[in-house]
């Protein structure tokens, strides 16, 4: 899936910049087409003309960062690069992504470029380890930049801890998943959810879940990549909207049924990945529930909340798609294939939840996908990012099947 992308390799200052050199062919071998950004201080460690050796191509720096001629050098490479990737990356630069900076060439064509973006960390485990990285790293996942998880191993330091720069091939395979999906959605109009609704107790408080809504900004920024014209009605995150897609800021469940039951009809899929609340408090409290010495409990009374899907189903036109999601703590598939038939959906994405590494609020998952013709498809664990794409690619499967 690299064949002919355009990727842009920023090497900065590390002990491990020679193996970008490494990374670099072996980008190559995979069909991409490879330029290369030198930081000053990776300069130190690797030359310019070993990169402009291996690609055939100038190598953008610091130093002459302007052409005579008057060309924007960081723009024009902006605009050519279909993937972004930076490799190593050290903690200062990982600091400048985070925050935005463009006051040198690798940072400014950083921010100009469109492109799906890729980091690839190596640096000291206590720099890895330290707050200030940790929160550049997550901003920069809010950011949709995939953050490749540092290997463990020895250090350059003489001990071992987690830093060390992943073996290039291992970055190549993992690159293959993060490229752009082989589909064209182009004239479709899709409509996600994501996030976690929230019932009111009271003006304060709120029934809710864990869902980050990580997965739902993921198929929706997927979708967009893939040409369609995505609308994405979404619970309260933390997460930045996917470039190109229009937001639909909800907080409750009759919310949500309201957004959705009233766009499904000119909609060619719905894609319902929100962690929906299956039950809302009977009433809310108009003012705040005190605690009080009379009261050592509280009672509430929930009643079920609109089941949007099973809403949608007799809305349904022929040539939509329908796909659900189901977070499942047990019986996985039993679960899922239920819900698949009783919500009459073309597809289901099922995810096991109690599992930590894949489970609500982490950068990973792992989905079976069930579909109406009793078969079904497990992707490996993989990016969020990754699952996504698989997600909008079997979406236009079931399009071409209608």
């Amino acid at each position: 899936m690299l064949q002919d992308k355009h990727v842009t390799l920023t090497v900065s200052g590390s002990v491990a910049s020679y193996k970008a050199a490494t990374l670099a062919r072996a980008l190559q071998r995979a069909g991409a087409q490879v330029r290369v950004v030198l930081t000053t201080a990776a300069s130190r460690f690797i030359t310019t003309e070993t990169f402009a050796t291996l690609t055939k191509h100038p190598v953008l720096t610091d130093q002459g960062w302007w052409q005579a001629d008057g060309q924007i050098d960081h723009i024009e490479l902006a605009d050519w690069t279909e993937l972004a990737l930076a490799a190593p990356a050290s903690a200062n630069l990982m600091a400048q992504f985070a925050n935005g900076l463009a006051d040198d060439v690798a940072s400014a064509t950083w921010l100009a470029t469109a492109a799906p973006k890729v980091v690839v960390p190596a640096m000291n485990s206590h720099m890895w380890q330290a707050a200030a990285t940790q929160r550049n790293r997550q901003r920069l996942i809010d950011d949709g930049v995939t953050v490749l998880t540092p290997a463990t191993g020895a250090l350059a330091e003489g001990y071992q801890g987690q830093g060390r720069f992943l073996e290039p091939a291992e970055i190549v395979a993992q690159l293959e998943q993060f490229t752009a999906p082989t589909v064209d959605l182009t004239g479709k109009r899709i409509l996600v959810t994501a996030g976690g609704t929230r019932e009111r107790l009271d003006p304060v408080r709120f029934l809710t879940n864990d869902s980050s809504g990580k997965m739902g900004y993921a198929v929706a920024a997927a979708a967009q990549r893939a040409g369609a014209t995505v609308t994405l009605i979404t619970a309260p995150t933390a997460l930045a909207v996917p470039r190109g897609v229009t937001v639909v800021p909800i907080e409750s469940t009759q919310e949500l049924a309201d957004a959705v039951t009233s766009r499904f009809p000119q909609a060619d899929a719905l894609i319902m990945a929100a962690a929906v609340a299956d039950f809302q408090p009977l009433t809310a409290a108009t003012q705040k529930i005190k605690k009080t010495a009379d009261n050592d409990e509280l009672t509430l009374t929930l009643k079920k909340t609109p089941d949007i899907l099973k809403t949608v189903a007799p809305m349904k036109q022929a040539g939509q798609v329908v796909v659900g999601f189901a977070a499942e703590t047990q019986e996985l598939l039993k679960n899922g294939r239920q819900k698949l038939r009783h919500k009459h959906l073309d597809m289901l994405a099922a995810n096991d939840v109690s599992r930590a590494d894949i489970g609500f609020n982490g950068d990973n998952n792992q989905v079976t996908f069930l579909f109406a013709d009793g078969t079904s498809q497990q992707t490996p664990v993989a990016p969020k990012r990754v699952i996504g794409e698989r997600l909008i690619e079997q979406v236009a499967k079931l399009f071409a099947k209608k």
